[in-house]
């Protein structure tokens, strides 16, 4: 589980410093017209945006409360795969090293005994 966390760590970190470097130095709009505009670039979107939604999912169903889902899944439709990252860290964190929590979270069996 340790080699999990650093993963999710620094994937977290090298993801947020990219969206600073990627605000600060680049040409979002330039950028987005490009994505539009081009087939791969929509290609690209749909399948990161799905990847997104997989991801949601996710959190939707190991969330024991509704409204925290949705705050994470708005951040991570927003800012992409930065509060991913994030989200799986903490939930590495909070798992008690147990796969069963980190993946199932409140339906684990784990989770309900306790």
């Amino acid at each position: 589980m340790v080699i999990a966390k650093i993963i999710t760590l620094l994937g977290a970190l090298a993801q947020g410093g990219i969206l600073i470097y990627g605000f600060t130095r680049g040409d979002f709009a330039a950028a987005g017209s490009f994505f539009f505009n081009d087939p791969w670039g929509i290609v690209s979107l749909v399948d990161v945006y799905v990847g997104f939604i997989f991801f949601c999912g996710w959190v939707i169903y190991r969330e024991q409360h509704l409204w925290k889902a949705l705050l994470w899944t708005a951040a991570i439709l927003i800012l992409g795969n930065f509060p991913a990252g994030v989200y799986a860290f903490l939930a590495l964190q909070t798992s008690g090293n147990s796969w069963s929590k980190f993946w199932m979270g409140r339906h684990s069996r784990e989770e309900a005994s306790a």
